[in-house]
């Protein structure tokens, strides 16, 4: 994972998924959904269901309309993001009803920071998910240079992208801001992290693990 939760790798201790899983209670989430809780630091809320689960400004996959909702924070210079990706985008397309929301957190460094903002700028031109797929599918460490020719090649308008970065910048900024303020109030070390349901998954998971999740999850909203 990104950040300090590299450890769990390189040590070989991957965690089982009744370890890396935490429900999460009534401060942060409740049966009808994300409920009011506020950062370690101050006083703001920054986990209502409107800014978590409901941010119109963020990219939504899957279905939009489906009964559970995963959230995931990520950065495009994280190679389990990468690797996890393709995995957990066929447990969403097999299950069908599975709404995916993309929180873009870059905290590898300038050039993850750039690529977030760059991905958020394609959205103003409807090709957020080109240019998140563009750069999710490389294996290798991204460089400005490189981000500018995977979505140049995936069909995103460079010229338009331009002016959209100059124009909704502050806009862009702001995301990442409230993306990086939620993940930090969930108590998130690294990428990738989920909120699936009222789980908290600070991890990566199996094909396997996330289905199981999936249905835990489902039957918590039941409780």
């Amino acid at each position: 994972m990104g950040r300090d939760m590299a450890g769990f790798r390189t040590k070989g201790l991957v965690p089982t998924r009744r370890a890396a899983l935490t429900l999460i209670g009534a401060g942060a989430l409740a049966a009808g959904g994300v409920t009011l809780a506020r950062a370690a630091t101050g006083e703001e809320e920054v986990l209502t269901e409107a800014k978590v689960l409901r941010d119109p400004a963020v990219p939504v996959a899957g279905n939009p309309d489906g009964n559970i909702s995963i959230i995931e924070w990520s950065d495009y210079n994280c190679p389990y993001c990468r690797k996890l990706e393709p995995e957990l985008r066929q447990v969403i397309q097999d299950d069908g009803k599975v709404r995916l929301v993309l929180k873009d957190w870059p905290i590898l460094g300038p050039v993850s920071v750039t690529a977030a903002r760059i991905a958020l700028a394609a959205k103003y031109q409807d090709k957020y998910h080109k240019a998140h797929d563009a750069m999710m599918g490389v294996s290798s460490r991204l460089t400005e240079s490189r981000i500018n020719e995977l979505l140049a090649s995936a069909g995103v308008d460079m010229d338009r992208l331009k002016g959209d970065l100059d124009t909704r910048g502050k806009d862009i900024d702001a995301i990442l801001k409230r993306n990086n303020e939620q993940a930090e109030a969930f108590g998130f070390n690294g990428t990738p992290s989920f909120i699936v349901g009222k789980y908290r998954v600070p991890g990566v998971l199996s094909m396997a693990e996330f289905e199981q999740v999936i249905a835990d999850a489902r039957k918590a909203k039941m409780n």
